[in-house]
């Protein structure tokens, strides 16, 4: 397909600052590709300023523009599945919307694609964010791809062109705790990492809290992994063979030199050691049981409050 529709999806929350920048950059962008027509696909996740004001007025102005509001925040990869489902387009570009994906990478995508790659994404390089926010980067992402199965991606975001066999695919998966990035790289097909240089936000803040980058991070690893399990049952064995070599160990001491090991304030330490990892792999266990709980429910993703496209009713 040399020419395709592309459509770019962006979740938004409280990006009002960023929403005009935003709209004239993809523009610039889509408009300088050829096919069409193209569109860019807004979503609202709930924001509390004015930026679904500023979406639902650029989309009854511009053709290109699809407004999507939810009835509430229910975060960022649901935002991101809204998208999707959303999108018309033969390949679809996700990115967020602050800004931090340069828009301008767009055309190297769409170059890979018409190499013959189903997904092509970005491997960040050179971020703008603290020095100890991007080494809990490096080590979670390297630390996520030692776990998971599939192995996920290095360095890899959500800023991604996909072709529409991959989006459908991705839509079928009926999970609830979204990790799309790892459901990009579990669908499979032929997939090509670009290097981007990860740029600072245009304005405002970050949305993503402390609580919720670690949240996002832990969806990653159990919606892929069930290594934390594993590893209780290593340690428990562990355990055992420690116990078993004590145990021959005060045998002997006792039989041979009549000699028993002393020492409570050791016992105490071994024994409070022994409870505190026993409740941590509850504790993990209870995320995985609380996981499947969110499952079962059966609650649909999102709600979606109002769709806006240009010349028609508001749905």
């Amino acid at each position: 397909m040399s020419d395709p529709r592309i459509s770019v999806a962006a979740p938004l929350f409280n990006e009002e600052e960023n929403l005009p920048e935003l709209l004239r950059r993809v523009g610039a962008v889509l408009s300088s590709l050829p096919g069409g027509p193209h569109e860019i696909v807004l979503v609202d996740d709930g924001s509390s300023d004015g930026t679904r004001a500023l979406m639902e007025e650029a989309a009854r102005r511009d053709p290109g523009v699809v407004s999507v509001a939810l009835s509430r925040n229910f975060g960022h990869q649901c935002a991101l599945s809204a998208a999707l489902d959303h999108v018309s387009g033969d390949v679809i570009v996700l990115l967020d919307g602050d800004l931090q994906d340069p828009p301008e990478q767009i055309p190297r995508f769409l170059d890979a694609f018409r190499s013959g790659y189903d997904v092509v994404y970005a491997k960040r390089e050179r971020r703008k964010e603290p020095l100890w926010l991007r080494f809990c980067y490096f080590a979670y992402y390297r630390l996520l791809a030692w776990v998971a199965r599939p192995a996920l991606p290095l360095d890899a975001g959500d800023f991604s062109l996909m072709s529409r066999r991959v989006v459908d695919e991705i839509r079928r998966a009926p999970e609830r705790q979204r990790y799309l990035r790892g459901l990009r790289a579990w669908a499979g097909f032929t997939q090509l990492a670009l290097p981007v240089e990860r740029a600072a936000r245009h304005a405002g803040r970050p949305k993503y809290s402390l609580r919720r980058l670690v949240e996002l991070g832990l969806d990653g690893i159990f919606s892929f992994s069930i290594f934390p399990i594993r590893a209780a049952a290593v340690l428990g064995a562990l355990s055992v063979l420690a116990t078993t070599l004590f145990a021959l160990y005060a045998l002997y001491a006792k039989i041979a030199r009549d000699q028993a090991p002393q020492g409570f304030t050791a016992l105490l330490l071994v024994v409070t050691f022994v409870f505190g990892v026993l409740l941590f792999f509850l504790g993990i266990i209870g995320e995985y049981v609380g996981r499947i709980y969110e499952e079962v429910k059966g609650r649909p993703l999102y709600i979606v409050d109002r769709v806006v496209r240009h010349d028609r009713r508001d749905a």
